[in-house]
Order: structure tokens, then C-alpha cells, then sequence
């Protein structure tokens, strides 16, 4: 017992606390978490489960950033062999140019394809999807140099050829632009071709879901270009005509 005079024993005095860190300090106590949020911030929010559901079945049936980067490793491989063949074309241009114009019209859906996939792979990158920007974009040099010359100057050389072909001119301004976005074709292909080659093996064998619908992609603009080439013909003869009559009077 205590003598009369004897101060009790008091327990230690805690501060005063406001009523929302009393309520935070409670949640703590009973083994919850507090958030460290700054004021104002909204909760992250998990996607619903119908997103869900679809976000799964696109990825099967597509593939996701790998399925993209397979289709245009496909897609580039066959643009590969159809450019070379173009190519040997401007080794004797006018006694081959039916054959030229033939591949050049069959390489449009073929082209665009390519294109599509490149630009869904930088959209998805820029709007911010997890697999894309885990990918990273490609070096700054070539994504803000290169790839806008390569796809500038391709819309230019096939319009431009498309261009001749209707029109039927074997020479003159448009000639002189087709020839000139060659040259600068060229070029940015040719160094967008030297840093993305020895990587098409590897990305043609990725084990992504959905390799038969990229097949079909592919498989089916190389039909609509075989098909609009053909379309072609007569337009392509007409022309091949006309220069091997030029090239007659010339050698008279």
C-alpha cells in the first residue's frame, strides 16, 4: 500500500492526436495497412473482369507484342526476296520493265502490311501498354531519323510509280521524283535492314499464339498483290510498249 502522502504512479502521457491519425493509428494497431497516397490521389484501379476476359482472348488470338514482332519478321523476310527480285530488275531497266512494274504493284499490300505492324508496335508503345513499353522503343536514331525517311520515302516511290503507271509517262517531273525517292529509299532502307537482320530468325521462331492468322495475313497480301498486278498488265504492256518504241526511233 501507499502512504497517504505518497504520489500514485501515472502512466506516460501520450500527445493529442487528431481524430483522422487516432482513426489511421486504430487501422494499424488491427494489422491493416495504411496508405501513403498524397492527399487527393485516387485508389489504382484493377481492370473490370469483362476487360480482363478480352484482354486474354486478344492476346491468344494475336499474341501480344510477340505475335507483332513475329508478323513483321515474316512479313520483312518475304519483302526480302520480292525487293531483291525488283532489284535485279534495274540492272536492264527497259527490255524489263513489264517485270518491274509487275513486282512493284504486288509489293503494295505486302508493304503496307509491314507498315501496320511497325506503326501498331510505336502506338502501342506511345499510348502506354505494358508489353510494348517492357520492349522499349528502338534506338533514338533510328526512330526519329531513320524509320520516318524509310516510310516517307516509300509512300513517295510507290505513289509515284503508281503514278506513272496510270498516267503512262516515261518521263518528265514525276519520273524525276520516282527516281530521287529511290535513292533516298535506299538509303534508310538500307540501314533499317542492317540493324534489324540477324534478329529475323528469333523473332520468326517465337512460340506466340496465333502464328496461322499472321500466316494468313501474310499469305493473303501477297494474293490481293498478285492479283492487283495483274490487274495491271495491260496498263504495264502499254508502257513497256511505249519505251521500246522511244527506244526505237532513238536508234534510227
Amino acid at each position: 500500500m501507499h502512504g497517504v502522502g505518497e504520489a500514485l504512479p501515472q502512466e506516460p502521457t501520450r500527445p493529442l492526436l487528431s481524430a483522422r491519425t487516432q482513426r489511421a493509428q486504430k487501422v494499424s494497431d488491427a494489422g491493416g495497412v495504411t496508405s501513403s497516397a498524397p492527399r487527393g490521389a485516387k485508389p489504382a484501379q484493377t481492370p473490370c473482369f469483362t476487360g480482363r476476359v478480352l484482354e486474354r482472348i486478344r492476346k491468344r488470338i494475336l499474341g501480344g507484342s510477340d505475335g507483332n514482332e513475329q508478323l513483321t519478321a515474316i512479313v520483312a523476310t518475304l519483302l526480302l526476296a520480292l525487293l531483291a527480285a525488283e532489284g535485279a530488275t534495274l540492272l536492264n531497266m527497259r527490255s524489263l520493265l513489264t517485270v518491274h512494274a509487275f513486282v512493284g504493284v504486288l509489293l503494295i499490300p505486302v508493304v503496307a502490311v509491314k507498315l501496320g505492324s511497325t506503326g501498331w508496335r510505336m502506338l502501342r508503345y506511345y499510348l502506354g501498354a505494358d508489353e510494348y513499353v517492357r520492349r522499349g522503343p528502338p534506338h533514338l536514331l533510328l526512330r526519329a531519323i531513320v524509320a520516318p525517311l524509310v516510310v516517307a520515302s516509300t509512300i513517295v516511290l510507290f505513289g509515284s510509280g503508281v503514278g506513272l503507271l496510270v498516267l503512262g509517262q516515261r518521263e518528265g517531273a514525276l519520273v524525276g521524283l520516282h527516281k530521287a525517292s529511290f535513292l533516298v529509299w535506299f538509303g534508310a532502307t538500307t540501314v533499317h535492314v542492317l540493324t534489324r537482320i540477324f534478329r529475323l530468325p528469333r523473332a520468326i521462331r517465337l512460340p506466340s499464339p496465333g502464328l496461322a492468322l499472321r500466316l494468313g495475313i501474310v499469305g493473303a497480301s501477297l494474293v490481293t498483290g498478285l492479283a492487283l498486278a495483274t490487274v495491271s498488265l495491260p496498263a504495264v504492256d502499254q508502257l513497256q510498249d511505249s519505251v521500246s518504241a522511244h527506244v526505237g526511233v532513238d536508234s534510227l
